[in-house]
């Protein structure tokens, strides 16, 4: 199971260059394989023990700027038992994955990443009939393979169906670690229900949204805890909740406080029991602030921070998925105008975020969470290459390889 593996938001570089070789290992099934769906998935990771030999990489330390000179690297389960410059000869009676690398990078890793919703419109994903939503995220996952993002922590949407195609052979696509349906109060940042489905009556029909697993509208913590615990039964790696005010919502201001700490913690007790983490949307100190004293891990967004909240992260050893969110040519299409005035404060807050999470060390990941435009998604390594405005190339990489489970 992903959970046991306690997630790793920001791997060694060593890590991420096997993923390129795990996640080709899983393609070109054959069609014999494919003729037997629906029976237990195939293996996309090496946790059996299994041993997989990786000829000629170029590898980062994390501690020079260069890479190294052509190496190979053997892993088994998930340790890295050697790494050579010479030939690596192992057991000839042991069962030994080779893959050549042909001197290639390692591969990419996208903390927040929406293969549901990256490239179609908001519009089409509210009308549009669900097998072709789930057609046109399935393209986007080779898409994003092809961009080179081997491995994306899916924080929000019906991805299940298409994680288990990818680990099966089925498509083409990065390793996944899902979140499912994110969680959101009555009119919070992941309320998208239209007018006519409002009022809501306790134990009456789902809203669009809820029905498609983008969503879950719970209040109280009885609701919450029972939201999560559908995630976790569906295959979460980690819980995704709304915990403040967003940008393409527009029923609620950016700076409100979303959830009481009684109805996180709920969430927070339910991950815990099933040995993963809370992860939430935030942007202002005072959501922040409730999250992490209510025991979440891992802080999304946060651009409009000040600084005893960075400081208060650093101390709590919290981790900040943070994204470069800039007013250019990559930043999401939002043709509300309420929207696009609290996108232009977050744009205003990215600078400093930064810099504050340089300032005192905070355990950063890179992510994207680019939304509702194929071109914008296209544009996926283009917002890694903008780092270099905040970050030395080498500095980049250094994120430490922690994992977020207490």
């Amino acid at each position: 199971m992903v959970r046991k593996l306690k997630l790793v938001l920001c791997p060694s570089p060593v890590v991420a260059a096997l993923l390129v070789g795990l996640c080709q290992a899983s393609l070109g099934q054959g069609d014999a394989d494919l003729e037997a769906l629906g029976l237990a998935p195939f293996s996309t990771t090496l946790a059996s023990g299994r041993a997989a030999l990786f000829q000629n990489v170029r590898i980062f330390d994390g501690k020079s700027a260069a890479l190294s000179a052509p190496s190979n690297v053997l892993v088994r389960g998930n340790i890295i038992e050697r790494i050579s410059t010479n030939p690596i000869t192992v057991d000839t009676n042991t069962k030994v994955l080779v893959i050549s690398a042909d001197g290639r990078m390692p591969g990419l890793i996208d903390a927040h990443w929406h293969a549901f919703m990256a490239a179609t419109s908001q519009m089409l994903l509210m009308t549009a009939d669900s097998s072709y939503l789930h057609l046109l995220a399935a393209r986007q996952a080779e898409a994003t393979l092809m961009r080179g993002f081997t491995t994306v922590r899916d924080l929000g949407g019906p991805v299940f169906g298409l994680k288990r195609a990818i680990d099966e052979g089925v498509i083409i696509g990065p390793r996944i670690y899902p979140s499912g349906a994110f969680i959101s109060q009555t009119s919070g940042h992941g309320d998208f229900r239209f007018s006519f489905e409002l009022p809501r009556t306790p134990g009456g029909p789902l809203s669009r949204s809820e029905v498609e697993g983008v969503a879950a509208i719970a209040d109280s913590p009885d609701e919450v805890r029972l939201r999560a615990r559908e995630q976790l039964r569906q295959g979460a790696s980690q819980i995704k909740l709304m915990a403040g005010g967003g940008v393409a919502s527009p029923y609620n201001p950016i700076e409100s406080t979303q959830y009481t700490e009684a109805e996180i913690r709920a969430a927070v007790e339910a991950a815990d029991n099933w040995g993963t983490y809370v992860t939430v949307h935030a942007y202002m100190p005072r959501a922040i602030r409730q999250a992490v004293a209510s025991g979440v891990k891992c802080i999304e967004h946060g651009q409009l921070i000040v600084e005893p909240t960075a400081k208060l992260l650093a101390d709590k050893g919290i981790w900040w998925s943070l994204q470069p969110f800039l007013d250019d040519e990559d930043a999401s299409p939002l043709v509300n105008p309420v929207s696009r005035q609290k996108a232009l404060q977050v744009f205003a807050g990215t600078d400093n975020a930064y810099k504050l999470a340089k300032k005192y060390h905070i355990k950063t990941a890179f992510g994207t969470d680019l939304l509702f435009d194929a071109k914008v998604a296209s544009r996926q390594g283009a917002q890694l290459a903008k780092m270099v405005r905040w970050y030395m190339p080498a500095e980049r990489s250094r994120w430490p390889p922690q994992t977020m489970a207490s």
